[in-house]
């Protein structure tokens, strides 16, 4: 099966790419779009982008590896970011990780069991001065402590449905 995209991100991307001097400068609004549209930058959709902007596969590849905001692999519903730099781990980021595991039964960049999250860690969430910090999907939580972290987690658990495990291997 071929790499299709919406019309409406078709068009958005067509309208980009007049906008710079080079196609090639397009690049990572293109990349943002697709991510935006299919959840990740599947190694289809990758080439499917140097095609359309005539650069070698390598150079697309050389962007989604260097930049952490791209995500080469789906996630679950929800993307919650736990930032591990020095601030943030020195006023306990780690256990703020591990009490949104804990909650949603999962691993380190897996998608839960229920579909709903996956938790990663981030290098960097600009926010030293209020550590420890969480990004979830593009909302930054501060100053977090574990009975905020547990209030984040029910308003996911209430605002994101559950995957049915049966529908999910189908």
């Amino acid at each position: 099966m071929a790499f299709e995209l919406s019309p409406e991100t078709l068009s958005y991307i067509e309208k980009v790419i007049p906008r710079y001097p080079q196609k090639r400068s397009a690049i990572m609004m293109i990349l943002h779009a697709i991510q935006k549209e299919k959840g990740y930058l599947s190694l289809e959709a990758q080439k499917w982008v140097a095609e359309k902007l005539e650069l070698p596969p390598i150079q697309v590849r050389e962007v989604v590896t260097f930049y952490p905001f791209y995500r080469e692999h789906p996630i679950g519903k929800r993307h919650i970011r736990v930032c591990r730099t020095l601030s943030c781990a020195l006023n306990g980021s780690y256990k703020i990780c591990d009490q949104f595991k804990k909650e949603f039964d999962t691993e380190l960049d897996d998608i839960s069991p229920d579909g709903r999250v996956t938790v990663e860690f981030a290098e960097c969430l600009a926010s030293c001065g209020t550590a420890p910090v969480a990004m979830v999907d593009d909302k930054l939580y501060e100053n977090l402590n574990e009975e905020q972290v547990e209030a984040i987690c029910e308003q996911i658990k209430k605002e994101t449905p559950a995957i049915d495990p049966a529908q999910a291997e189908s």
